[in-house]
């Protein structure tokens, strides 16, 4: 059941976060600045924006089967219509359908993750469930790059719709309802998820860690080709071999969070450690040295490290009951940010260069730090409901 939602979530992640990576092909296919660009390839976030809390209330109600096959297929046929137009409005709209469509899996696979596995067992398979997402991107970094430059956007489009629909059969098909409902699932919850303060403080702590991460994930592959020259291609592969370094980083930071019984001590520590990598990345793009290139491979790596840490403590405060709409807002919080980033940064980008978008995602990092509600978890006031 875990390798089923892993498998949705990996195959529309190609063409829910995978376009960023074909930006300069964007512009050249479309005729834009980076900025619209960046938009484009951002666009399925503006459709996830708004359907994630209904596809987390639809899986509460209805279960994962339902709701990773209808949405994952719906977000394939999307993603192929997009392969026909050429207007900027309708590719946007139809993307930004897509993604609305193709989000039900981001749901989907963590309530599998919720429902399948009893607590001390969740971290690793919360960090096998968001390495989904890690093999998207390392598949959409190989794969997406060449079939730009071999069949153009048009091609790219095709491949995402075509992952998209097998995803979406093979769950259809095999997904199944636990044999045991661990920690209570399907009671109606006592209270509302959310007179936790904790639970508050993780979702915005999120908000604030994913601004480094859109920075570095939109526009690392368009850094490499603009101040370092890199082919478009190779910096793809960079990308894809940094995404496969971080499906293990997952794991293990998962195994972590199980041995301890902690979620929000170790992400406080990762934070710690993207800070400093941050730091050195704006130095090495500031002077265009080649630290920046080591660095902007790390960064992608360990910015997104603890993103599975943050998942499942939302997703345990709420109790399987409400998890799927905790969960959904949790990424709709996400995404909002992703949609208010993309934009801002590619002006920052085009107005000072790629030091200073960094510099957000630094600042933001850091502002993070005080937010992150450690002392509740060890407290046993973040405890999640059994």
């Amino acid at each position: 059941m875990l390798g089923l939602g892993v498998n949705a979530h990996a195959g529309v992640t190609l063409g829910l976060s995978g376009l960023p990576l074909v930006i300069p092909d964007l512009q050249r296919h479309f005729g834009v600045s980076l900025p619209v660009a960046g938009i484009i390839g951002n666009a399925p976030g503006i459709g996830i924006l708004f359907a994630l809390v209904a596809w987390g209330a639809l899986a509460d109600r209805c279960g994962e089967r339902l709701v990773l096959g209808l949405g994952v297929g719906t977000a394939a046929v999307l993603f192929a219509a997009v392969a026909f137009v050429d207007q900027i409005w309708a590719v946007i709209a139809l993307l930004a359908l897509a993604g609305a469509a193709g989000c039900a899996a981001l749901v989907g696979g963590g309530r599998i993750v919720l429902r399948w596995f009893l607590p001390p067992e969740r971290g690793v398979a919360m960090g096998v469930r968001q390495v989904s997402y890690t093999l998207g991107m390392a598949a959409a970094a190989f794969i997406l790059p060449p079939v730009a430059r071999a069949h153009g956007i048009s091609g790219v489009l095709i491949v995402c719709a075509g992952t998209c629909l097998l995803a979406a059969v093979l769950a259809a098909v095999f997904l199944a309802d636990p044999p045991h409902t661990p920690g209570r699932a399907g009671a109606a919850p006592a209270v509302s998820p959310y007179r936790q303060p904790a639970l508050w403080r993780v979702h915005a702590t999120s908000a604030l860690q994913v601004v480094p991460q859109v920075v570095v994930g939109t526009y690392g592959v368009a850094c490499l080709v603009g101040v370092y020259g890199w082919d478009g291609v190779e910096a793809g592969q960079l990308f894809g071999f940094a995404a496969i370094g971080g499906a293990a980083i997952r794991v293990a930071v998962g195994r972590w969070s199980d041995v301890t019984g902690l979620r929000m001590a170790p992400l406080r520590l990762l934070t710690l450690v993207a800070l400093g990598v941050l730091a050195l990345l704006v130095l090495g793009t500031f002077t265009r040295s080649w630290p920046g290139v080591a660095m902007l491979a790390l960064a992608s790596l360990i910015t997104v490290a603890g993103n599975g840490l943050a998942y499942l403590a939302a997703g345990e405060l709420a109790g399987p009951a409400a998890a799927g709409r905790v969960l959904g807002t949790h990424n709709t919080v996400q995404n909002i940010v992703v949609l208010a980033v993309t934009p801002v940064a590619g002006l920052l980008i085009t107005g000072a260069g790629y030091w200073a978008a960094f510099v957000a995602g630094l600042v933001c990092l850091l502002i993070s730090v005080p937010v992150i509600p450690v002392r509740d978890e060890r407290d046993g006031t973040s405890a999640a409901p059994a």
